[in-house]
């Protein structure tokens, strides 16, 4: 997913709002955006991904 869309933004605000995500998840979320290829893939990986 490109991490400049404005869609994809708009989810990854979403996501850090929805889950109270601190400074180092937000870096981690956005890594994670740029090798997923889908909302749902990027949740996936979010389950996976040890904070």
């Amino acid at each position: 997913m490109n991490v400049n869309d404005s869609s994809v933004l708009e989810i990854i605000n979403d996501l850090i709002a929805s889950d109270r995500l601190n400074k180092i998840q937000k870096l981690q979320l956005v890594e994670l955006v740029s090798i997923s290829k889908s909302i749902a893939e990027l949740k996936d990986n979010m389950n996976w991904e040890k904070y």
